[in-house]
């Protein structure tokens, strides 16, 4: 196991880069409408861009990975991040049309993104351990611990450069991915057996209860990316505190709560009732998000802003490592799909909230899109056999 802590530690580098790429955009959301006069929707378009191209490159990874292997797919998902960041932060000042530039930028380090989401999990999942499902947890929860980082350090960043000169933030994110990318060519990582069976997406698919597990990952992305998307704008322009306190308060309390849901869970799987703490958290994340549209305090709405992320903290992971149980001969191509569902569901529930928001108000928004953890309820009561994950 020893052997294996520098690999954990690059792949753990590796989450905290998909939450560099997934929420430092949301929070230059005021930056874009100050300089180009972005509507919500054209905003929400953004995160459809992003998780949309996402969505693509899960279906691809599997063969991608088949072909080249974890290592490579590995560096390829940290190299294309790097660029994609790169290009938004100079397509944007050199090209006529600023929108189209930012489009173009994020669906290029959307598709590192894609990649290291479906390779970085089955390669520490292969890693010898002792607690596999609270390994699953840990790793996970550097994401959170990233977009806390990626929150607080884009503030900081924008608070310096000045909001006109937001393409400086970018520049200076990809650093990170491109120094990781090459840690990726020298870690040691264990690859899949060449021979290892493993179930077609058609064959998993005719499965009632891989289904069910799809249409809770697509609630899971929905749930949780909604929140952490919104939660920014929400607090400047629905709640009118500043800037800073919004991120802070909004946000970044959001990642670090959902940090602590993931390693409190990780560290004490083997003792918790999985069935249980999904359905306890499902209707305390349904109840929050109807807080926020219907409380009239803007201290209990980012309270509640941040709060959500305890109650969707363990979704993602758990139904990973569940999965993993469940459907013993789903590997990569299980990852691929779960990856892929809940890629859907990280893009359709901010598009859902900026829709109504653009329709209604931001309120409304977060009303509406109380419904995917409302189904995350009915699919955990529905679909979750077993107790423990």
């Amino acid at each position: 196991m020893n052997k294996y802590r520098i690999t954990k530690l690059v792949c753990y580098v590796g989450f905290v880069v998909q939450a560099i790429i997934n929420n430092f955009l949301p929070i230059l959301f005021v930056s874009l409408q100050d300089n180009y006069g972005l509507d919500y929707e054209k905003l929400a378009r953004l995160i459809v861009v992003n998780f949309g191209t996402q969505t693509v490159v899960d279906l691809l990874t599997p063969k991608i990975t088949k072909r080249f292997g974890y290592r490579t797919t590995a560096f390829l998902s940290q190299f294309t991040a790097s660029l994609g960041l790169v290009m938004m932060g100079i397509l944007p000042t050199v090209m006529a049309d600023k929108y189209l530039a930012i489009c173009i930028s994020a669906m290029v380090y959307a598709a590192g993104s894609g990649l290291m989401e479906v390779v970085l999990s089955p390669m520490v999942e292969i890693l010898p351990s002792d607690n596999k499902r609270g390994s699953m947890q840990i790793l996970h929860s550097f994401y959170c611990w990233g977009q806390a980082f990626t929150i607080i350090v884009t503030t900081a960043l924008v608070g310096v450069f000045g909001s006109k000169n937001w393409s400086f933030v970018p520049l200076i994110w990809a650093v990170i991915p491109f120094v990781n990318a090459f840690f990726f060519l020298k870690v040691p990582i264990i690859e899949p057996p060449a021979d290892e069976k493993q179930a077609t997406f058609l064959e998993l698919l005719k499965r009632h209860q891989f289904r069910g597990y799809m249409l809770m990952m697509l609630c899971a992305g929905a749930s949780e990316i909604a929140m952490a998307q919104w939660a920014s704008l929400f607090a400047q322009r629905g709640l009118g505190v500043d800037k800073v306190i919004g991120d802070l308060a909004g946000p970044c309390a959001f990642a670090l709560f959902m940090a602590l849901g993931r390693v409190t869970y990780g560290i004490n799987a083997k003792k918790l009732d999985f069935k249980k703490a999904m359905i306890i958290l499902s209707i305390l994340a349904s109840a929050c998000y109807l807080g926020v549209a219907l409380s009239q305090s803007a201290v209990l709405s980012l309270a509640l802003c941040a709060v959500c992320g305890l109650t969707v903290s363990i979704y993602w992971p758990a139904i990973y490592s569940q999965g993993a149980v469940d459907f013993k001969d789903g590997g990569m191509v299980m990852y691929s799909v779960f990856a892929l569902c809940g890629d859907v569901g990280c893009a359709m529930g901010p598009w859902v909230l900026g829709i109504v928001a653009d329709t209604l108000n931001l309120k409304a928004g977060f009303g509406v899109t109380s419904l995917f953890p409302i189904t995350m309820l009915i699919c955990t009561l529905v679909f979750i056999k077993t107790k423990k994950c």
